[in-house]
Formats: C-alpha cells, sequence, structure tokens
C-alpha cells in the first residue's frame, strides 16, 4: 500500500506543490484546504495524472472544532499516516507594531501557531500508535531573524521554531521524526494576501529570482527519503540573490 502524507494549506503555493511531488513519488494524499471547489480540481488532477488517491479535507484551519471533526471523519485506514506537512500560513498586512490591525494579529496567530497545534494534536497521537511518522513545518527566515515591520508574523515564524524543537523532544521516545522547513522568499500568494494588491505584490519579487514553490517542494520530499537513523532537523533554504531576511541582490 502506498504510504500517505497529510498536506496542509493544499491549494496553491508550497502546499499544492508539495502535493504534486508526493503524488509524483507514490504517496496517497488527504489535502486539506478552505476552497473546496479549487481542493477537488487539485485532487482530480493528481488522481488523474498518477494513479493515486486523494482524500480532500475541507475546513478552517483556525477552528479547532473543524479539524477535530475533519480528521475524524477520516476512514481507518486513511489514518495510517506517514507524513504530515504544516504548511498552513500566512502574512497579514505590513505594518509599524504600534500601527497594526488586531484582526491581522489574530488572523496570523491563529493560522500560523494555533492551527499548526489544531492539526498536529491530532496527528500526532496517530503516529504514536503506530511507533513512526514524520512531521515537517514550514517555517520561514522570519522564524530566525525579525526584520522591519514584520513583528507578529516573525514572532509566530519564531513560535514554528519554537514549536518544531519542543515537538522533536516530546516525541523523541516515540521514532518520530521532525524536521523545519525555512524558506526565505517564495513567489506564491504570500505576498498578495499580505499586502492586498496583486501589483505591489509582483514588485516584491522585481530584480531577482525568487524560490519557487516545486523548490520547497522538492526539500520537503528530500528530507522523508533518507534513512530511518537520520533527520534534518533545520534546514534554511534561500534564493541565491537573498542572503538574509532584508538583504537582496537585484539587477
Amino acid at each position: 500500500m502506498n504510504k500517505i502524507a497529510l498536506i496542509t494549506g493544499a491549494t496553491s503555493g508550497i502546499g499544492k506543490s508539495t502535493a504534486y511531488k508526493f503524488a509524483e513519488n507514490n504517496y496517497n494524499l488527504i489535502l486539506t484546504g478552505r476552497r473546496k471547489e479549487r481542493l477537488e480540481q487539485i485532487a482530480q488532477d493528481l488522481q488523474n495524472s498518477y494513479g493515486i488517491q486523494v482524500f480532500p479535507l475541507v475546513f478552517d484551519i483556525r477552528n479547532f472544532e473543524e479539524v477535530k471533526n475533519a480528521v475524524e471523519s477520516l476512514p481507518q485506514e486513511w489514518k495510517q499516516i506517514d507524513v504530515l506537512v504544516n504548511n498552513a500560513g500566512l502574512a497579514a498586512g505590513l505594518e509599524t507594531i504600534q500601527e497594526g490591525s488586531l484582526d491581522n494579529w489574530e488572523r496570523m496567530i491563529d493560522t500560523n501557531v494555533k492551527g499548526l497545534l489544531y492539526i498536529s494534536k491530532m496527528i500526532m497521537p496517530l503516529m504514536i500508535n503506530r511507533n513512526k511518522g514524520h512531521i515537517i513545518n514550514i517555517g520561514s527566515i522570519a522564524g530566525k531573524e525579525v526584520y522591519p515591520k514584520g513583528n507578529v508574523y516573525c514572532a509566530t515564524k519564531h513560535a514554528v521554531d519554537a514549536l518544531t524543537k519542543a515537538m522533536r523532544i516530546d516525541l523523541l521516545p516515540h521514532n518520530i521524526k521532525v524536521t523545519q522547513i525555512a524558506p526565505g522568499a517564495v513567489e506564491t500568494e504570500f505576498s498578495i494576501v499580505r499586502l492586498g494588491d496583486e501589483e505591489a505584490a509582483k514588485k516584491v519579487y522585481e530584480g531577482y529570482e525568487p524560490l519557487h514553490p516545486e523548490d520547497i517542494a522538492e526539500v520537503c520530499y528530500y528530507v522523508t527519503t533518507l534513512p530511518k537513523h537520520v533527520n534534518i532537523n533545520d534546514l534554511l533554504i534561500m534564493p541565491t540573490a537573498q542572503a538574509n531576511a532584508t538583504q537582496f541582490h537585484k539587477v
């Protein structure tokens, strides 16, 4: 039987590309997201293209009851989850902390921190019961450095960094691998969501080649291919044109 990967935030960007990469390598997939039509289209395309099985789950990761009901609705054979990719996340707004929007703060904390905790809480016991599994948390350079007007977003990604370390400690007796993959600039819907303006978002990536979602998907899959005794704890991946959170070589 094929292995199973559960990928959150699978309707676009890194999550979608990761779904295609795992499907290409014969994983059956549980894909989650809020956009039902898009999720079902992706699921259908993956099944047709790769001959794998896909179980789409439509829910809002910020709502624990929705998360719980969705995971509990899985048939028993779909609960044999080998890989959890905690990808769902976002940035909202780009203001100084004193000018920040409370709505944006709560949206980021609820998605990036609480959402990751909610889905992990439901999946970790399934992995513990099988004494195996691999959790991949998608962090960010923003979880390593704080940059101007990044405040709360950076705080949420620092939380992902800390939670990844905590998971690794607490799950150690259960033979469960935990990896953080922390990208720099990746051209996805990220900046559109953050800035609320498609034209402004395009300018974020002008003058250099950012990472592509497929680059992160490659790394997500790679870390699952290593021998049982080998784990990548933390992987920071940047575009060649980006040195740190704020310095880019643009032409």
